[in-house]
């Protein structure tokens, strides 16, 4: 995908989301066409030239209706979270995906680059330097994870002589404009407890590098045909400990470091008494801890990136340190108005 060969209409299926924003901006940067597909309008997307659909990505029939003219589609819609009610997470990761794959196929659109995540394979213990060999466990302890392996699998099983997919597993994607990530750990500043001893690597990812990725992997698809159903870790490729890592984005934030811990076993055991206090009592919002965020708190997951960087020529332009500096220079306009609490 490029100036020269470019498509004649590029689709993001949550367009008007951290990632989606990131990846329809580059587009419209590379004077592409493109029509983003959300739930609802964003007037951040306004002023770009995007024409929006408001549409449910679980809606067969909107979907289909919004596809109309594509021949490229970035699909990273998705219900994240670590809890909550599973048939949410199929509706709208398995169910929507489905449905982005039935409405490619009904359009005739040819390519498909789907937004997956590394947890798909995490089974709860330390994966240091996997590959895209990791197999997916026979467990999970989170519906997300899960439900994105389901939709995983319906992508890259699509892959044929007619619609070409790729999958893309970014692992913890931050920066300005984050509404998950970020927000998460400037609010609970004062709660934070580390998880272990504080010496389990992880690997994160810039937006704008992470959006370079998928334009990336959309223009090797057009071109290198055989990497089609196929998979691949994206990230900063630079492990960091992962309270570093936490406490950096709070140094972003003017706060101090997280102080105090706990061990990972104990974490584990709170996590599984409050899911079942949550579901006895059917109580609003989300545990302080789960099993599947004791586990991704305590262990190691950084991943080899190899594959990306010979597929799709892949590297991060943009390095955490320049990442964590950007990230505080917009932190400082009191985005998520915390300072006013």
């Amino acid at each position: 995908m490029s100036r020269v060969a470019s498509p004649k209409l590029a689709v993001v299926t949550g367009g008007g989301g951290f990632l989606g924003q990131a990846i329809v901006r580059r587009l419209v940067a590379d004077g592409h066409r493109v029509r983003s597909v959300s739930r609802h309008r964003h007037s951040a997307l306004e002023g770009l030239g995007v024409e929006q659909v408001s549409a449910d990505i679980s809606d067969a029939d909107a979907v289909h209706r919004a596809f109309a003219d594509a021949e490229i589609v970035f699909h990273t819609a998705a219900k994240a979270g670590v809890w909550g009610d599973e048939s949410a997470y199929t509706t709208a990761n398995v169910t929507g995906t489905a449905n982005v794959i039935d409405a490619c196929r009904r359009h005739g659109i040819s390519f498909l680059v789907y937004t997956s995540t590394p947890s798909v394979v995490f089974d709860g213990t330390d994966m240091a330097g996997a590959d895209e060999s990791a197999p997916y466990p026979m467990e999970y302890h989170s519906p997300y994870p899960k439900t994105k392996a389901i939709a995983e699998r319906m992508v890259l099983a699509a892959a044929d002589d007619h619609l070409k997919t790729v999958s893309l597993r970014p692992h913890l994607i931050w920066g300005p404009g984050d509404n998950h990530l970020i927000p998460r750990i400037l609010s609970r500043a004062t709660k934070l407890r580390r998880v272990g001893d504080g010496s389990n690597r992880v690997d994160t990812i810039y937006i704008d590098n992470a959006a370079d990725a998928h334009i990336l992997a959309a223009q090797a698809l057009v071109k290198r045909l055989e990497i089609s159903g196929r998979v691949y870790f994206i990230s900063q490729d630079d492990p960091i400990p992962l309270w570093n890592m936490v406490d950096a984005i709070l140094a972003a934030g003017g706060l101090p470091p997280v102080r105090g811990s706990v061990s990972p076993s104990a974490a584990w055991r709170i996590g599984a008494v409050l899911e079942t206090v949550y579901k006895l009592f059917h109580l609003p919002g989300e545990p302080r801890m789960t099993r599947f965020v004791a586990a991704e708190l305590a262990t190691s997951h950084w991943f080899d990136i190899s594959a990306a960087k010979k597929d799709l020529g892949y590297a991060p332009k943009v390095s955490t340190q320049e990442g964590l500096e950007r990230l505080a220079q917009w932190l400082e306009t009191d985005p998520y108005g915390l300072k006013k609490r």
